[in-house]
């Protein structure tokens, strides 16, 4: 489905990458273990997570996560068939090229935001202009390397980048020594301008460098070889002229020895994949692109320009196109790129140009005819890590309450994998099919928080019951509307239901037991150790609203749930934060009076350490203090009762969804009702604007 600032294109050709793609291919065959030494940085976060929720719940996760269908592919080319909203550069029938290892896949058809996608040429085709993403990494390194005519380079291997580097630096007048361990490579880049070639068994590289230089050794060195070692890039050093540079595209081992560079005086440069823009989500998802007269390359100028190097004849790619296989036959392509002598540089993948318009629907199982009468028929609407590590397993065993009827997520194979894995019926990136659908009773909405409101709305009126994953809206304007829909709306009306979880724990639940019956009001003190999150993070922007509208309404509604009665007051002081390094919005401290006397005080931080327990909530009322740890442990102090434990942090979710299913066959009354939903919201706003 397209958004606005997207174009969705059919694929006409897409390039393998033959080391990236490659190296996560054979990464998945890898044994756990061995995964797991790669990264020793995950094993510490899968034991601290046992520590915390428990040996079941990480395996879930784990579990989860490795199975996961992951897209491959970032280069290709094809024909746009849609434009969305805001996108004036591109129309239907235009023939582009596009980038990005999180949108351009090897598939029919692919949704790219617009600054990772360049018309091309019209003397240009599309195998060649697949290649893009390959040619723009190749013309990064080169530009950080800053050549002037007449210096001499060395390109430190010559598979499909180091060509493209040597074909690029001869273009800038430089002349080109390069080094590989595959004499047929050397061989092609010869012919294709490189000056001299070195294979490491013949001489000494490092000395041959020096003897081809004059002794002066090279004004500078790109390496685009791949490997583990740490010789390489001291190589590259040792080959240097003083002052020169060295740039490093490919991923080799850095155990870097000072005496190589340090004499020497020499600048050792990254390239950063693309260029300027790779890796900001502002600029490759928000459409925001870099003013020229201060960046002026950036990843999709350098895109462009590669494309009018080869449309000008100052690039050929055609030589290194080693083959091109249809999509139906991608086992053949991937298994051309293992082992063997002879790897080829280039292998391309081409795709059927259809007429029909792109669907958004995949059909993932058979159609069920009927289901009994009183098995609810629910669908979600986003598909992240929240819903499939939490949801959608708990729907998984509760097949007696819900069947999964479809799964809506705004990118296709994230929909068709989480759907498969659970048995959906279907898979679509367009959540009004889901609407539309009369075979489905209820949805569960978990997209980001900007979405929310709107989308509640458009399923409540579509007649389907919603679970809302928080926050409920993000102003005012979606808040009144929910509620005018529900003012406005006669007969049987759907059940709404804000996942304000926590309240259905058994903790909250033993809570409101025990004050239910109390003769006085309550003090209740909750501490929120939130844990840092980067003010760059979506949470923080407009997709998020921030952590006050999008955790802490969390508590508001535990506030509300205990005390049972409307907020009459509501006063918050945040910290002005001395760096730009926190922010004022995620450490505050609120303080909300109640009708019914109780005074509730929420610190909510993100200064802490992450080591000391996330949340805490302390009661006092009649001559006793209830005290929770982290939804793990409850103690009840002033009074003879047994205290409350589990293994693992237990917020209610499974027990919001049978409250949820409950409401929706009329065996109880609304979970949360209509008004302390609309409460806890408004609360979050009341703060919003005193902290902001």
């Amino acid at each position: 489905m397209v958004e606005p600032g997207t174009v969705l294109i059919q694929m006409n050709h897409s390039c393998i990458s033959i080391g990236t793609e490659m190296s996560g291919v054979k990464s998945t065959g890898l044994p756990l273990w061995k995964r797991a030494m790669r990264q020793p940085q995950h094993v510490k976060k899968v034991v601290d997570m046992v520590l915390a929720d428990g040996l079941a719940a990480t395996r879930r996760l784990v579990q989860e996560r490795l199975s996961v269908e992951l897209p491959t592919g970032y280069s290709g080319a094809g024909v746009v068939v849609e434009v969305g909203a805001g996108v004036d550069e591109f129309a239907l029938g235009d023939r582009v090229a596009c980038a990005g290892a999180q949108c351009a896949f090897h598939a029919e058809i692919v949704r790219v935001p617009q600054n990772l996608v360049v018309h091309i040429p019209g003397n240009v085709g599309f195998d060649v202009a697949s290649s893009v993403a390959l040619g723009a990494i190749a013309l990064q390194g080169v530009r950080r390397a800053q050549p002037t005519l007449g210096e001499t380079f060395v390109v430190i291997g010559l598979g499909i980048l180091g060509q493209l580097t040597v074909q690029l630096l001869r273009a800038n007048g430089c002349r080109v020594i390069g080094v590989d361990l595959d004499r047929s490579r050397i061989a092609l880049a010869a012919r294709h301008g490189m000056n001299f070639g070195v294979h490491p068994d013949d001489t000494d590289d490092v000395r041959q460098v020096a003897r081809l230089t004059g002794g002066a050794g090279a004004d500078g060195v790109i390496i685009t070889a791949a490997g583990p070692s740490d010789a390489i890039v001291s190589a590259a050093f040792r080959m240097c002229r003083k002052k020169a540079r060295v740039v490093l595209v490919g991923d080799v081992g850095l155990d870097l020895q000072r005496a190589d560079f340090y004499v020497k005086e020499l600048d050792f440069l990254i390239s950063t994949s693309y260029g300027p823009g790779r890796y900001d989500a502002q600029y490759e998802e928000g459409g925001l692109d870099y003013p020229l007269a201060y960046v002026r390359w950036t990843e999709g100028r350098n895109m462009a320009e590669y494309l009018r190097l080869i449309a000008d004849g100052a690039l050929d790619l055609k030589p290194l196109i080693a083959a091109v296989h249809p999509i139906d036959q991608v086992d053949v392509a991937y298994r051309s790129l293992q082992g063997g002598a002879e790897k080829p540089l280039m292998v391309l993948l081409s795709y059927p140009q259809r007429t029909a318009c792109p669907t958004h629907r995949v059909e993932l199982a058979p159609a069920v005819a009927h289901v009994a009468g009183d098995v609810i028929r629910i669908a979600l609407i986003g598909a992240g890590g929240f819903a499939k590590g939490m949801h959608l397993p708990n729907l998984m065993e509760m097949q007696s309450v819900f069947r999964l009827r479809a799964v809506a997520s705004r990118t296709g194979h994230n929909a068709t994998a989480t759907g498969k894995r659970f048995g959906a019926d279907y898979a679509t990136t367009d959540y009004r099919e889901v609407l539309a659908d009369k075979d489905i009773d209820a949805v569960i909405v978990a997209t980001r928080h900007d979405s929310h409101g709107r989308l509640a709305l458009e399923a409540l009126a579509a007649g389907k019951h919603v679970l809302l994953e928080k926050p409920l809206a993000l102003d005012e304007d979606e808040l009144r509307a929910i509620e005018d829909f529900y003012a406005k709306s006669k007969g049987p009306q759907p059940v709404l239901l804000t996942g304000f979880n926590r309240r259905f724990s058994p903790y909250a639940q033993r809570i409101a037991a025990r004050v239910a019956s109390r003769s006085n009001p309550m003090i209740l003190n909750y501490r929120m150790n939130a844990g840092y999150i980067p003010l760059d993070h979506w949470v923080h922007g407009a997709e998020g609203g921030g952590r006050n509208r999008g955790e802490a309404c969390h508590i508001y509604d535990l506030f509300t749930f205990l005390t049972g009665a409307r907020v009459e007051r509501v006063v918050a002081m945040a910290i002005r934060p001395a760096t730009g390094y926190y922010s004022a919005t995620d450490n505050f401290v609120a303080t909300l009076s109640f009708a019914d006397g109780s005074v509730a005080t929420l610190t909510y931080t993100a200064l802490g350490a992450t080591e000391f327990p996330k949340e805490r909530l302390e009661v006092f009322v009649d001559g006793t203090v209830i005290s929770l740890d982290d939804y793990r442990s409850l103690t009840i102090t002033g009074a003879k009762e047994k205290p409350l434990a589990t293994r693992a942090a237990d917020k209610g979710q499974k027990e919001e969804l049978l409250a949820f299913a409950a409401a929706i066959k009329g065996q109880a009354e609304w979970p949360i009702p209509l008004w302390q939903q609309a409460q806890a919201t408004r609360i979050s706003f009341d703060i919003e604007r005193m902290i902001s």
